[in-house]
C-alpha cells in the first residue's frame, strides 16, 4: 500500500541489531525483546541438579554441555556423552517407531493413542524437544496431537491423565477466579485457549476430558505460529456436565453435577474473562468447542470488548471460504466469480451457522456490498438440517439459522418443500458444491452422492469436514468412487490420497483449522489489535485461498500441506496484521509500536512476523541464586 513507506533508518537499525544480539545478550538485561530472542539468549534459572532435569521447560536431558553441566550441578547426573539435538531426535525417533506397538494398552487401544502416549511423555520431560520433533515432523504427528487423535485423548482422559496441564475453572470456584489465575507461574501469557467440554469435535459433552482438546491446540500454536510455549495456557471450564456415564462414573475427574444454565453459567464465563484479562491484559483467548447454544451468544457478548475469537464459529468458516475460494478456481474460474455458487450445506449448528454467515458476506462484498448484495448471496444457500431443509414454514426457527431459511415461492418454484431431504435437495439444486458440517458420520450416502451427479458444475466439490474421522460425511473412497476423477474433494480431517491406478490422483484436501488459527492468533499478538475483527478473519481466508499455485488448483489441490504449515502461518500472520493497518487497530508489540508497523511494506512485515516466531532450540542455562 502507498502509505507504507520504507522503514525509517532507526527503526531498520533496530532491527538488524536484535538478529545480531540475539545470541548475546542474557535474558535477564533486556525488558523488551523479540520472542524469538528467548530461544537463544541466555535463560536465567533459579534452581540446580535433579530440579533442573525434573523441570520440563528447562530440561535438556543428555543435551547440557560440560560446562553446563559444572555450572548446574549435573555432572554424574547424566550419561557422560553429550548429544546434539539432531541426535536426541535421532534416538528418540527409533525408540517411537520401535514402542509404537508395545505402547498399546492391549488389541484395542489404536496405535494412534500409543504414539500420542510417546508424545506426551516426551512433553512432559523435555518441552523444547517435543516441540523440536513435532515442527520437524509436523505432517505426522500434528493428527496425533490434534485431530483426529484428540478426539480419542479426551474421550480416554481420566485414564490418561498423569499430570496437570493447564488450569482448571470450576462452578465450585465461583468468587475465586481473580485471585487463581495468580497461580500459574508465567507471569506473560500470550495465548490461551479455553472449553468448557460442552461440545468436543463433534463426539459431544465429554465435560471435564475436554481440556485435552485445548491443550492439543496450544501444541499447534506452538509448532506452527512459533507461539512461545511458555506463554500459552490451556483452560477447562468446567460447570458440570450432562454426560450420564460420566456422572456414574466414579473414575471421573470433573464435576459430577449436571450442567450450569442460563445466568448462572454466563457469570462463570464472565468472571473467567475479566480475571485472565486483570492479570494478562494483553493475552488472546480462542474460545474451543462451546455447544451451539453457547458458542454464537459468548462470542457477541465478548467479541468487541477482548481479544477473542471462536474457532469453531470463525475458524471453521474461515477455512471453508478459503476452501470454496479455490474450488472456484479450481473449476477454471476467477475467484470473483464465487457469488455464482450455488452452495448446498448440511448441518446448521454453531459451524455450519458461522460457514453460511462467512460465505454471504463474502459473496456480498464481491457484489457491491450493499442490501440487495447480502440479499442476491443469501439465495445461494440452501441449508438442511437434521430436520430437513429450512425454509420460512419451520416452526421455532433458530434464530442464528433464520436468514438462510429459503422463501416459499423459491422452493415451490424448484419443486422442493419445508423438511425435503438432503438427496431430494441436492437433486433440485444440482448445486456446485456440497458442504458437511453436521457432524453425522456417512451423511452423504450413495444416494446423496448420486445425486451430485446431475450438478451443472464441471466439478463439484465436495466438503465432508466434520470431525474427527468418525463423523466425515463421507469418506474419499466413496466420494471418487461414484462421481469419478473429476471433482474436488476437501475433509476436516486427513485421509490418504487415492490413487486411481492411471497416473491420475485423487487429491484429499484436509480443510483444517489449523490453517488459520495459528496465524490468526500470531497476527492479533503482533499487531497489537484490541479485537480479532471480520476483516482480520476475512484476510486470512482470502490469504489462504490465494495460497496454492495455479498448477496445484488445477490438479484438484485447495489445501497445502500441512508440512509447510510455518510458512502458511507466517504469510497468514502477516495478512491480518496488513488488514489491522487498513483498519486502524494496530497497537504495535514490544519495540515496534503502530507507527512502524504501518510504514513497513508487505516484506518488511513477513521478516518482522518470522523474527517473532519462537523456534525450539536450547538455551543456555546459567543459575543465578535468589
Amino acid at each position: 500500500m502507498t502509505k507504507w513507506n520504507s522503514l525509517s533508518a532507526s527503526l531498520m537499525k533496530r532491527l538488524k541489531l536484535h538478529y545480531q544480539m540475539k545470541n548475546s545478550i542474557p535474558a535477564i538485561a533486556q525488558a523488551r525483546s523479540f520472542t524469538t530472542s528467548e530461544g537463544h539468549r541466555p535463560t536465567i534459572i533459579h534452581k540446580r541438579s535433579l530440579d533442573i532435569l525434573h523441570d520440563p521447560w528447562f530440561n535438556k536431558g543428555t543435551a547440557f554441555s560440560m560446562t553446563e553441566r559444572d555450572r548446574l550441578d549435573l555432572r554424574g547426573l547424566l550419561p557422560p556423552n553429550v548429544m546434539s539435538s539432531e541426535q536426541q531426535i535421532e534416538r528418540f525417533m527409533v525408540d517411537l517407531k520401535r514402542l509404537e506397538v508395545q505402547a498399546r494398552d492391549g488389541p484395542l487401544d489404536p496405535n494412534a493413542l500409543a504414539k500420542w502416549r510417546i508424545l506426551n511423555r516426551l512433553h512432559d520431560r523435555n518441552e523444547t524437544m517435543y516441540y523440536k520433533v513435532l515442527v520437524a515432523h509436523i505432517k505426522e504427528y500434528a493428527p496425533i496431537v490434534y485431530t483426529p487423535t484428540v478426539g480419542l485423548v479426551c474421550q480416554n482422559y481420566s485414564g490418561l491423565f498423569r499430570r496437570p496441564r493447564g488450569m482448571y475453572f470450576s462452578a465450585e470456584d465461583r468468587g475465586e477466579m481473580m485471585s487463581m489465575v495468580y497461580n500459574w507461574p508465567a507471569e506473560q501469557v500470550d495465548m490461551i485457549v479455553v472449553t468448557d467440554g460442552s461440545r468436543i469435535l463433534g463426539l459431544g459433552d465429554l465435560g471435564v476430558h475436554g481440556i485435552g482438546i485445548a491443550i492439543g491446540k496450544l501444541d499447534i500454536y506452538v509448532a506452527a505460529a512459533g507461539i512461545n510455549p511458555q506463554r500459552v495456557l490451556p483452560v477447562m471450564i468446567d460447570v458440570g456436565t450432562n454426560n450420564e456415564e460420566l456422572l456414574k462414573n466414579p473414575l471421573y475427574l470433573g464435576l459430577q453435577e449436571h450442567r450450569l444454565d442460563g445466568d448462572e453459567y454466563l457469570a462463570v464465563i464472565d468472571e473467567f474473562m475479566e480475571a485472565v484479562f486483570t492479570r494478562w491484559p494483553h493475552v488472546i483467548v480462542q474460545f474451543e468447542d462451546f455447544q451451539s447454544k453457547w458458542a454464537f451468544k459468548l462470542l457477541q457478548r465478548y467479541r468487541n470488548t477482548y481479544r477473542m475469537f471462536n474457532d469453531d464459529v470463525q475458524g471453521t468458516a474461515g477455512v471453508a471460504i478459503a476452501g470454496l475460494l479455490g474450488a472456484v478456481r479450481a473449476q477454471g474460474r476467477p475467484m470473483i466469480d464465487f457469488p455464482k455458487q450455488k452452495i448446498v450445506v448440511a448441518g446448521a449448528g454453531s459451524a455450519g451457522i458461522g460457514v453460511l454467515n462467512a460465505a454471504r458476506k463474502t459473496m456480498a462484498r464481491m457484489l457491491g456490498n450493499n442490501e440487495s448484495a447480502f440479499e442476491a448471496a443469501r439465495s445461494q444457500f440452501w441449508v438442511v438440517d437434521a430436520q430437513g431443509l429450512i425454509t420460512e414454514e419451520r416452526e421455532n426457527i433458530d434464530q442464528d439459522a433464520s436468514p438462510f431459511a429459503r422463501k416459499v415461492k423459491e422452493i415451490n418454484r424448484q419443486g422442493l418443500r419445508e423438511g425435503a431431504s438432503l438427496v431430494e435437495v441436492v437433486q433440485k439444486v444440482k448445486p456446485d458444491v456440497l458442504l458437511g458440517l453436521s457432524a453425522v458420520g456417512g451423511l452423504f450416502t450413495k444416494e446423496v452422492l448420486e445425486a451430485l451427479k446431475g450438478s451443472t458444475a464441471t466439478r463439484p466439490a465436495i466438503f465432508a469436514m466434520s470431525n474427527p474421522t468418525t463423523n466425515a460425511e463421507c469418506t474419499p473412497e466413496q466420494a471418487f468412487s461414484i462421481l469419478g476423477e473429476n471433482i474436488i474433494f476437501a475433509s476436516g480431517s486427513p485421509f490418504k490420497d487415492i490413487n486411481f491406478g492411471n497416473g491420475h490422483i485423487g487429491h484429499c484436501n484436509q480443510g483444517n483449522n489449523m490453517y488459520l488459527f495459528p496465524g490468526i492468533g500470531l497476527g492479533t499478538l503482533l499487531s497489537g489489535a484490541p479485537i480479532v475483527s471480520d476483516g482480520m478473519l476475512q484476510a486470512a481466508a482470502e490469504c489462504l485461498a490465494a495460497y496454492m499455485t495455479e498448477d496445484e488448483v488445477h490438479e484438484g489441490i485447495i489445501y497445502p500441506s500441512i508440512s509447510r504449515i510455518r510458512d502458511i502461518t507466517k504469510e497468514i500472520a502477516a495478512a491480518v496484521i496488513m488488514e489491522a493497518i487498513e483498519e486502524d487497530l494496530v497497537a504495535g508489540y514490544r519495540d515496534v509500536d503502530a507507527r512502524d508497523l504501518q510504514k513497513f511494506n508487505k516484506e518488511q512485515i513477513l521478516e518482522f512476523v518470522k523474527i517473532n516466531m519462537w523456534d525450539p532450540d536450547y538455551p543456555t542455562v546459567v543459575y543465578h541464586q535468589d
